[in-house]
Protein backbone atom coordinates (compact mmCIF):
# COMPACT_ATOMS: atom_id res chain seq x y z
CA UNK A 1 0.00 0.00 0.00
CA UNK A 2 2.76 2.25 0.59
CA UNK A 3 5.40 2.96 -2.11
CA UNK A 4 8.60 4.80 -2.17
CA UNK A 5 10.08 5.52 -5.23
CA UNK A 6 13.71 7.10 -4.76
CA UNK A 7 15.42 8.96 -7.49
CA UNK A 8 18.88 11.07 -8.42
CA UNK A 9 20.89 8.33 -9.29
CA UNK A 10 23.47 7.90 -12.25
CA UNK A 11 26.96 8.44 -12.74
CA UNK A 12 29.19 10.86 -11.47
CA UNK A 13 32.80 11.13 -11.49
CA UNK A 14 35.54 10.39 -8.06
CA UNK A 15 35.56 13.49 -6.40
CA UNK A 16 31.91 14.69 -7.68
CA UNK A 17 28.67 14.74 -6.30
CA UNK A 18 24.91 13.11 -6.51
CA UNK A 19 21.65 13.71 -4.22
CA UNK A 20 19.05 11.28 -3.98
CA UNK A 21 15.52 11.46 -3.61
CA UNK A 22 12.96 9.26 -2.22
CA UNK A 23 9.37 10.23 -1.46
CA UNK A 24 7.13 8.37 0.38
CA UNK A 25 3.12 8.03 -0.25
CA UNK A 26 1.14 9.37 3.10
CA UNK A 27 2.45 11.29 5.83
CA UNK A 28 6.18 10.81 6.86
CA UNK A 29 4.87 11.35 10.57
CA UNK A 30 3.83 7.75 9.86
CA UNK A 31 7.58 6.68 9.66
CA UNK A 32 9.65 7.23 12.89
CA UNK A 33 12.67 6.13 10.78
CA UNK A 34 13.71 6.71 7.19
CA UNK A 35 16.84 6.24 5.57
CA UNK A 36 19.26 4.72 2.72
CA UNK A 37 21.23 1.42 2.26
CA UNK A 38 22.77 0.04 -0.39
CA UNK A 39 23.79 -2.98 -2.28
CA UNK A 40 27.43 -3.34 -3.98
CA UNK A 41 28.08 -6.42 -6.25
CA UNK A 42 28.83 -9.22 -4.62
CA UNK A 43 28.19 -7.82 -0.92
CA UNK A 44 25.11 -7.51 1.47
CA UNK A 45 23.19 -4.75 2.04
CA UNK A 46 24.57 -2.13 4.58
CA UNK A 47 23.38 1.16 6.36
CA UNK A 48 24.33 4.06 4.59
CA UNK A 49 22.48 6.63 6.95
CA UNK A 50 19.45 7.08 8.93
CA UNK A 51 16.97 9.71 10.67
CA UNK A 52 14.07 9.76 12.87
CA UNK A 53 11.63 12.16 13.60
CA UNK A 54 13.32 12.69 16.72
CA UNK A 55 16.03 14.45 14.39
CA UNK A 56 19.17 11.59 15.43
CA UNK A 57 21.12 11.03 12.31
CA UNK A 58 23.34 8.21 12.00
CA UNK A 59 25.86 7.60 9.24
CA UNK A 60 28.06 4.37 8.53
CA UNK A 61 31.68 5.14 8.87
CA UNK A 62 32.60 5.07 5.28
CA UNK A 63 30.37 7.87 4.37
CA UNK A 64 30.74 9.93 7.63
CA UNK A 65 31.97 13.55 6.35
CA UNK A 66 30.95 12.82 2.96
CA UNK A 67 26.98 11.89 2.55
CA UNK A 68 24.28 13.96 4.92
CA UNK A 69 20.87 13.00 5.24
CA UNK A 70 17.57 15.16 5.58
CA UNK A 71 14.01 14.76 5.88
CA UNK A 72 11.40 16.73 4.37
CA UNK A 73 8.34 15.79 6.76
CA UNK A 74 5.66 18.09 4.36
CA UNK A 75 6.66 16.47 1.63
CA UNK A 76 7.17 13.12 3.01
CA UNK A 77 10.92 12.95 1.40
CA UNK A 78 14.18 11.75 2.37
CA UNK A 79 17.18 13.02 0.59
CA UNK A 80 21.00 11.86 0.61
CA UNK A 81 23.56 14.42 -0.58
CA UNK A 82 26.64 12.50 -1.98
CA UNK A 83 29.71 14.59 -1.85
CA UNK A 84 33.43 13.22 -2.70
CA UNK A 85 32.16 9.71 -4.37
CA UNK A 86 34.29 6.99 -4.74
CA UNK A 87 34.35 3.97 -6.83
CA UNK A 88 33.92 2.06 -3.29
CA UNK A 89 30.13 4.17 -3.43
CA UNK A 90 29.37 1.88 -6.61
CA UNK A 91 25.99 0.29 -5.46
CA UNK A 92 22.36 0.10 -5.66
CA UNK A 93 20.93 2.31 -3.29
CA UNK A 94 17.64 1.42 -1.53
CA UNK A 95 14.93 3.87 0.44
CA UNK A 96 13.87 2.60 3.79
CA UNK A 97 10.77 3.94 5.82
CA UNK A 98 9.74 2.03 8.87
CA UNK A 99 7.74 2.81 11.86
CA UNK A 100 9.19 1.16 15.42
CA UNK A 101 7.73 0.99 18.77
CA UNK A 102 9.22 -0.48 22.61
CA UNK A 103 7.39 -3.80 20.82
CA UNK A 104 9.66 -4.32 17.89
CA UNK A 105 9.39 -3.26 13.84
CA UNK A 106 5.77 -2.36 13.84
CA UNK A 107 5.82 -1.75 9.66
CA UNK A 108 8.47 -0.99 7.75
CA UNK A 109 9.11 -0.47 3.75
CA UNK A 110 11.16 -0.47 0.84
CA UNK A 111 12.55 1.30 -2.38
CA UNK A 112 13.25 -0.62 -5.57
CA UNK A 113 16.78 0.67 -5.93
CA UNK A 114 18.37 3.18 -7.71
CA UNK A 115 21.81 2.84 -9.38
CA UNK A 116 24.74 4.82 -8.35
CA UNK A 117 28.37 4.15 -10.16
CA UNK A 118 31.34 6.20 -10.42
CA UNK A 119 34.06 6.72 -12.58
CA UNK A 120 37.78 6.69 -11.83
Amino acid sequence: QVQLVESGGGLAQAGGSLRLSCAASGTAFRFNVMGWYRQAPGKQRELVATATLGGSLNYADSVKGRFTISRDDAKSTVYLQMNSLKPEDIAVYYCYAGRTTSWGILYDYWGQGTQVTVSS
